[in-house]
C-alpha cells in the first residue's frame, strides 16, 4: 500500500491508515472464524471498542498487525493446520518481538494435548522456517541482534519488582508469567478452550502489570471478545467499564495523533492542570488494572477452572466393563480405547490378577470365576492409584503359555477402563467408576465366540473348552451374571433369530440385533431419534413407570460414518475429547461405541453437578 501511495502522490500516512484499517477488517473476520453465530457481540465488543479505534486510528499504533497475526495462527492451530499455525505465530513475533510470550503457550497445548503431540513437529518445523526466513538478517548483523537484545518494550516487564534486602529484587511480571506457564503445564491435557483462555489471561495479566504502550491493549482485546462471548452480560459490563477507563487515562497522558498529523494534548484541551490531569489519569488507570484483575480472576473461574478437560484433569474418567468370559469385555475395551486413543487410555484387566498359573493344581477345584481366585484386593488397589494419578506396577496374563509376566510399570491417564470378571463385584471398585457397565452377551452366541476364540487365537482344545463351559456354569450364576443388577448400562449381543448359531455358513452370516438397559439415562429418546433418523436402524423402546428404566433393542446394519455422524449430535461436548481422527467402527460394535459415548456424556454432567 506504501508503493500504491507514492505511485498516485498520495501520502504515506494515508497508505499507513488503510493497512491499519486492512488489518483491523481481517481480525474481525478472523473472529468470526472462532466465533461464526455471534456477529452483533463481535461488532460491539472488537469492532466498535474504544480500544482498537484510539489505539489504531488515533494514536496510529500498529499492534494490530501482530495481533491479526496471532490470531490466524490460532484458528489454524484450531483447524490442525499445523505448519501454517507455527509459520503465523513467527510472523506475530517477527512484528512484535513483544508476542514472543505467547510461543510457550502454544506448544504447551500441543505437547499437553496427546491427540495432537504427535503433531508438534509439524508447528516446530513452519515455526522454524518462517523465524528463519523473516529473522535471519536481524540474527546474522551485529545492530539486528543488537536491536533484540536491546528492545525497549522488553524491558518494561522488569519495571515493577519488589525489592528485597541486599539490592536483590523480584520481578512480579516474570513471576506471575511463569505461574501461568506452570497452570497450564500442569493440565494434563489440554483443549482448545483452555489453550485461548491461558493465553489470553496471560497477555492481560502482562499488559496490566506492565507500564505498557497503549497499544499492548489490543492484544487483549480479541480474548476479552472470546470470553464475554461464552459468559454473560456481567463480563459484557466489566469489558465496556474497563474500556472507557483505558480511554479515558490515555487520552489524559498521551497526545492524541490525527491522520492530518496535528498533534495537541488533551489535558490542555479538557482544561485539565498538568498535575490534577496526571493524578486523575492515575486513578483512572489505576481503575482499568483493577476491573482488569477483576477480569482476570473471573477468566481462571468461567473459562478454565469450569472447563470439562481442566476437570479431568484433576480426576481420570473411569470406566467399569464386567462381563462373563467370552462376552467381548477386551474387543469392547479395544473399541472405546480406539475413539479416545491409546495416548489418553490406560487398560486395567482383570486377567492380570489371577492368583496362580494356568499349570498349578488349584484350577482342578477353582474357576477362574470364583472370586477367590483372583487378587481383587490388588486390582482394586491398583484401579484407586490410578485413579489418583499414580502409576503401579502389575503383570500380564498371557492366555498362550498360561503364565504371568513379569511385573512393569502402568502409567495413570486421561480416561482408564478396567475390565474384568469381577469389575463391578466388590462395593469400593463399584465407588471407583464414573460409568459401570456389564456385557449381558447371549448365553449360545457367547459360547459360540468363546470356543472360537479359546481354540483359534489361545490354542486350547475344543473339547477342553466345551468341558469347562460346564465347569463354570455354577459359578457364572453365582458370582457374574449378578453384577449386571449394579450396572449403569447393559449391552447384549444377540442374534435376530435363535436358531441363527446352527445355519451358519458363507450364504447365512450371522445377523445380530443389540439389546441396551439403562437406569438413570435421561437422553434415550435423543438416542432413539438419531438411530431411527440417522442410522436408519429398527429400534423398539420401553420406559419403565418411573422414567429412569429403559430397555432398546436395536436392528439393522449401520456404518462407521453413520455413527460418527450420529455422535455429533447425539454428544457433541464430548467430541473434543477423541482422538484425531477416531476410529469408529461398523455394526454392532460401533453402536456400542456410540451408546457407551452418549452415556459418557451424562456421566461427565453428572459428575460436573
Amino acid at each position: 500500500m506504501t508503493l500504491v501511495a507514492k505511485l498516485v502522490g498520495l501520502p504515506l500516512l494515508y497508505a499507513h491508515q488503510l493497512t491499519i484499517l486492512v488489518a483491523d477488517f481481517c481480525l474481525l473476520l478472523t473472529l468470526r472464524r472462532l466465533l461464526p453465530d455471534r456477529q452483533r457481540l463481535l461488532l460491539l465488543a472488537y469492532w466498535l471498542s474504544p480500544i482498537v479505534i484510539l489505539a489504531s486510528y488515533g494514536l496510529g499504533l500498529n499492534d494490530l498487525i501482530p495481533a491479526l497475526l496471532l490470531c490466524l495462527s490460532i484458528v489454524f492451530v484450531r483447524q490442525i493446520r499445523l505448519k501454517v499455525a507455527g509459520a503465523l505465530l513467527a510472523a506475530a513475533i517477527s512484528a512484535k518481538l513483544s508476542m514472543i510470550v505467547a510461543l510457550p503457550f502454544f506448544a504447551i497445548y500441543l505437547f499437553n494435548n496427546r491427540a495432537l503431540r504427535k503433531r508438534l513437529p509439524n508447528f516446530l518445523s513452519g515455526f522454524g522456517l518462517s523465524i528463519l526466513l523473516l529473522g535471519g538478517p536481524f540474527l546474522v548483523s551485529a545492530a539486528g541482534i543488537q536491536m533484540l537484545l536491546g528492545n525497549p518494550e522488553m524491558g518494561k516487564i522488569y519495571q515493577l519488582a519488589i525489592g528485597l534486602a541486599g539490592n536483590v529484587s523480584i520481578y512480579v511480571v516474570p513471576l506471575i508469567y511463569l505461574i501461568m506457564l506452570y497452570l497450564a503445564w500442569r493440565v494434563r491435557r489440554l483443549n482448545f478452550d483452555l489453550f485461548q483462555a491461558t493465553t489470553g489471561m496471560a497477555f492481560l495479566l502482562i499488559v496490566l502489570m506492565t507500564p505498557a504502550s497503549p497499544g499492548w491493549f489490543v492484544w487483549c482485546l480479541p480474548f476479552l471478545a472470546l470470553y464475554q462471548a461464552m459468559s454473560g452480560r456481567m463480563a459484557i459490563l466489566l469489558v465496556s467499564i474497563f474500556s472507557a477507563a483505558y480511554v479515558l487515562s490515555t487520552l489524559l497522558v498521551t497526545p492524541l495523533q490525527f491522520a492530518s498529523g496535528r498533534e495537541f494534548a488533551l489535558g490542555v484541551a479538557l482544561h485539565v492542570p498538568g498535575q490534577l490531569g496526571s493524578h486523575t489519569a492515575s486513578i483512572l488507570h489505576t481503575g482499568m488494572v483493577a476491573i482488569g484483575l477483576v477480569l482476570a480472576i473471573r477468566i481462571w473461574r468461567e473459562a478454565i477452572s469450569r472447563n470439562d478437560f481442566f476437570r479431568l484433569s484433576r480426576k481420570p474418567f473411569v470406566l467399569g466393563v464386567a462381563g462373563d468370559s467370552g462376552a467381548g469385555k477386551d474387543t469392547f475395551a479395544d473399541a472405546i480405547t480406539g475413539l479416545f486413543g491409546e495416548h489418553s487410555v490406560v487398560k486395567l484387566s482383570g486377567d492380570d490378577y489371577h492368583l496362580w498359573d494356568r499349570q498349578k493344581p488349584m484350577w482342578q477345584v477353582m474357576t477362574h470365576l470364583n472370586p477367590m481366585a483372583n487378587d481383587l484386593e490388588g486390582f482394586c488397589n491398583d484401579l484407586v492409584s490410578l485413579t489418583d494419578g499414580k502409576s503401579v506396577l502389575s503383570r500380564h496374563y498371557d492366555h498362550q503359555t498360561g503364565q504371568m509376566s513379569k511385573p512393569f510399570q502402568i502409567e495413570s491417564n486421561d480416561f482408564i477402563i478396567a475390565s474384568g470378571l469381577h469389575a463391578l463385584y466388590l462395593p469400593i471398585l463399584r465407588e471407583c467408576y464414573n460409568l459401570k457397565i456389564y456385557l449381558d452377551i447371549d448365553e449360545d452366541l457367547r459360547r459360540h465366540f468363546k470356543l472360537k476364540r479359546d481354540v483359534q487365537q489361545r490354542g486350547h482344545t475344543v473339547e477342553r473348552v466345551l468341558g469347562s463351559f460346564e465347569k463354570r456354569e455354577p459359578d457364572s450364576e453365582r458370582f457374574i451374571r449378578p453384577q449386571a443388577n449394579q450396572a449403569d448400562l447393559i449391552l447384549s449381543l444377540q442374534p435376530i433369530h435363535s436358531r441363527m448359531l446352527d445355519d451358519l455358513d458363507s450364504k447365512h452370516p450371522l445377523r445380530l440385533k443389540l439389546v441396551v438397559e439403562t437406569k438413570n439415562g435421561f437422553n434415550e429418546l435423543s438416542i432413539h431419534r438419531v438411530l431411527v433418523g440417522v442410522c436408519g436402524l429398527h429400534v423398539d423402546i420401553e420406559v419403565g413407570n418411573d422414567g429412569a428404566d429403559v430397555k432398546m433393542t436395536v436392528e439393522g446394519e449401520v456404518s462407521a460414518a453413520d455413527v460418527a455422524m450420529a455422535a455429533e449430535i447425539l454428544c457433541p461436548r464430548v467430541l473434543e475429547f477423541l482422538d484425531i481422527p477416531p476410529k469408529w467402527q461398523d455394526g454392532m460394535l460401533g453402536l456400542m461405541q456410540l451408546i457407551t459415548l452418549s452415556h459418557i456424556s451424562q456421566a461427565l454432567t453428572k459428575r460436573f453437578i
